[in-house]
C-alpha cells in the first residue's frame, strides 16, 4: 500500500462524499457521530501527526547542526526528540493505513436518477396463540 499524506485521505474524503472537506466538517457538525465524523477525525489525528513529525524532524535538524555542542544535556534534548519523532511516525503510519483501509472498503452510492418509492417492510408477525397451562392427555 503507497504511503497516504493527509492530503491524499482528504481527497478520498472529498471524493466519497462528494463535497469540500470544509463542507463536510461543517455538516459533520449538526450530525450524529457516523463514518463521516469518524473519516474527519482520522484525517485530523494524521494531519497533526504530520505537523509534529515536521516540528521535531527539524528541532532535531537544528540539535545537530555541525557546529552545534552536543554535550550531556543536549544528548537528553536528542534522544527526547527522537522518541517524539518516533511516536508521531507510528501515528502517522497507523492513521494513514487505517483511514485508507476504510475508505477502500467504501464506494460512493450514485444519486438515484428514477424517484423510486422507498421499500415497503414487512408487516410484523402475528402474536402466537397462547398455549393452554392444562397439559393434554
Amino acid at each position: 500500500m503507497p504511503h497516504l499524506t493527509s492530503t491524499d485521505i482528504a481527497g478520498r474524503i472529498e471524493d466519497l462524499y462528494g463535497a469540500p472537506l470544509a463542507d463536510l466538517e461543517a455538516h459533520a457538525q449538526d450530525q450524529p457521530p457516523g463514518m463521516l465524523s469518524a473519516l474527519l477525525g482520522m484525517h485530523d489525528t494524521l494531519a497533526l501527526a504530520e505537523r509534529s513529525i515536521d516540528f521535531h524532524r527539524d528541532h532535531l535538524t537544528r540539535l545537530i547542526h555541525p557546529e552545534q555542542q552536543i554535550g550531556p544535556h543536549e544528548v537528553s534534548h536528542l534522544l527526547d526528540g527522537i522518541r517524539r519523532l518516533t511516536e508521531a511516525v507510528a501515528i502517522r503510519e497507523t492513521q494513514a493505513k487505517s483511514a485508507a483501509a476504510v475508505l477502500q472498503s467504501l464506494v460512493r452510492v450514485p444519486a438515484s436518477t428514477s424517484a423510486s418509492p422507498a421499500p415497503t417492510l414487512p408487516a410484523p408477525a402475528a402474536p402466537l396463540a397462547a398455549q393452554s397451562a392444562a397439559h393434554s392427555r
